[in-house]
């Protein structure tokens, strides 16, 4: 395979959600995107390496920059290569997320070798753990989703708060340890609701609940403030989302102000910055941690992938394929017991997702 031997193409997609979700920046009712296909027009049966770009706001570059930098990365791929693609579409993360991941499904797929052992050449992994994510509800409501999710086989779960008072979450968190056992474990997501001092009565009130985490209470300005929440050590870990994209690795680590880092790979610009992200943040002692940014099917598949090449990851955001109403294709990722089956096909072992 040669640099001129390949071609890149695009196709633009929205999928449904399930359910409208309500978010900061206004509610979202389909995931829009695009569908990025790469082939090796050298090889004997056109080997195809497939990307996403899926842009949400707040997070990611614009749809309309997205296209932009896409069509950028096509002609950059003509006249200078793969790096060169990358490199034109360095600042458009979404754009990134889907190049690189076409690139390594490519190549792992040219390698005959699954990508997450393209990605970390490590041994081979037949399940990552994953989390059930938990809406806002009534404590009652709260209870039966979380009873439903750990029927399903899930022992870890996610709930989100900071959408009602501090005293409506805690009731609602106490409802679910009341209805299940702490063998279940519970983390929370803030989403940056939280002023200090809310944050600071709902973190003591979460560590008499065997909350193991609590995710992005304060804004992601709120470094000194996190730091804060964390040398309280009441046993509930605190957890940065929108925190690394402010800060970054470094500042974080220097500050103490996170026990977790959540890596989303389309914020980020691909797994492979994810990836060595996550090497990165290990070496420093602080856990990383893998979430979607209720992508389609390519870009969840890829995530998984992603969580396969870390070593002793713990449960991620990875079960959010239910959040769509349809995606681009069959999902090759089966979960299972509270775990996410990890695809052994050459590269990212999805298929089926490209029509003319």
């Amino acid at each position: 395979m040669t640099d001129a031997d390949l071609s890149l193409a695009y196709r633009p997609f929205s999928l449904a959600l399930a359910e409208p979700l309500e978010t900061a920046d206004g509610t979202i009712s389909a995931r829009e995107g695009f569908l990025v296909r790469l082939v090796d027009e050298a090889s004997d049966d056109s080997v195809v390496g497939y990307g996403e770009a899926t842009p949400l706001a707040g997070w990611t570059e614009s749809l309309a920059d997205c296209e932009q930098a896409l069509e950028r990365a096509q002609n950059a791929l003509r006249t200078g290569g793969p790096s060169e693609a990358l490199e034109v579409v360095d600042q458009q993360v979404a754009a990134r997320h889907a190049v690189s991941l076409a690139l390594a499904d490519l190549q792992a797929t040219c390698e005959a070798t699954p990508l997450y052992r393209y990605l970390s050449q490590g041994p081979m992994i037949g399940r990552v753990p994953v989390n059930a994510t938990i809406g806002d509800g009534s404590p009652a409501d709260t209870a039966r989703d979380v009873r439903a999710a750990v029927d399903r086989g899930f022992d870890t779960c996610k709930l989100k708060v900071g959408l009602r008072s501090v005293e409506e979450d805690v009731e609602r968190v106490r409802r679910v340890r009341e209805t299940v056992s702490h063998d279940v474990e519970l983390r929370a997501d803030a989403n940056e609701a939280w002023t200090y001092e809310q944050a600071q009565s709902a973190l003591e009130a979460f560590a008499d609940l065997d909350v193991s985490m609590l995710e992005q209470p304060l804004p992601a300005g709120a470094l000194e403030g996190h730091a804060d929440l964390r040398a309280q050590n009441t046993g509930v870990s605190i957890a940065l989302d929108e925190g690394l994209l402010e800060h970054g690795v470094d500042t974080i680590c220097d500050a103490n102000a996170a026990d977790v880092v959540v890596l989303k790979p389309m914020a980020l610009g691909g797994i492979d910055v994810a990836r060595k992200l996550a090497a990165w943040l290990a070496e420093l002692e602080v856990t990383p941690l893998v979430t979607t940014t209720i992508d389609g099917v390519v870009a969840r598949t890829g995530a998984v992938h992603l969580a396969a090449a870390i070593p002793d990851v713990p449960a991620c955001g990875l079960a959010t394929g239910g959040l769509l109403a349809e995606d681009l294709g069959r999902d090759p990722v089966l979960l299972e017991k509270g775990s996410a089956v990890v695809p052994q096909a050459k590269g990212l072992g999805v298929d089926d997702v490209w029509t003319e």
